[in-house]
């Protein structure tokens, strides 16, 4: 629990509705650090420090698209993580199958497949530049409406729209060399 003096900026009320509002979030907030940073601790760091940015500048939250507004937060601390730790986009990249949640009870068969295409996608996902990278989550794994993925990314729909559809065709033939496009 935090002490009366570390939340001396923030309202007892504000705190309040934070967690009610922002909280809920956390889990899509932890999943788009863990592909943007490509390591679970590092992303509980850039998680914890979006939350607290987040905290401290809620009182300005005009209300919205409370998910979006803290995906956009998440994505501004992991790209300044980045900076700061100078991440190279060689290093390990993140596995759905060691980081991801518990495969259910199946045949061995069935999960050794599944956990074979997931590694395989994982890996082709992990080769995509970050702008790429970043909009194929956000759509495909976070869900989010065009909308939300410009307000998140800050850049217009059509951007959104234009680099979710280069992020597509580059991932369908990683996954997929030998097959050619149709003009």
């Amino acid at each position: 629990m935090q002490q009366p003096s570390e939340r001396s900026d923030v309202t007892e009320g504000v705190v309040d509705r934070f967690e009610r509002v922002v909280l809920p979030h956390l889990d899509d907030a932890y999943t788009l650090a863990r592909y943007l940073v490509r390591d679970e601790h590092d992303a509980q760091d850039v998680v914890q420090d979006a939350a607290l940015r987040a905290l401290r500048y809620f009182e300005g939250f005009s209300g919205g698209d409370a998910r979006a507004w803290l995906l956009a937060i998440v994505r501004n601390c992991a790209l300044d993580w980045r900076r700061r730790y100078r991440l190279d986009e060689r290093s390990v990249p993140f596995d759905e199958v060691v980081h991801g949640p518990a495969t259910a009870s199946r045949s061995a068969d069935a999960a050794a497949i599944e956990e074979s295409e997931q590694h395989r996608v994982q890996r082709a996902l992990g080769t995509l530049p970050l702008e790429f990278r970043e909009v194929i989550v956000l759509r495909e794994v976070q869900e989010l409406r065009y909308r939300e993925i410009s307000d998140v990314l800050g850049v217009p729909i059509g951007t959104v729209m234009s680099r979710l559809a280069r992020a597509r065709r580059q991932l369908a033939a990683l996954l997929h060399p030998d097959t050619r496009e149709v003009s």
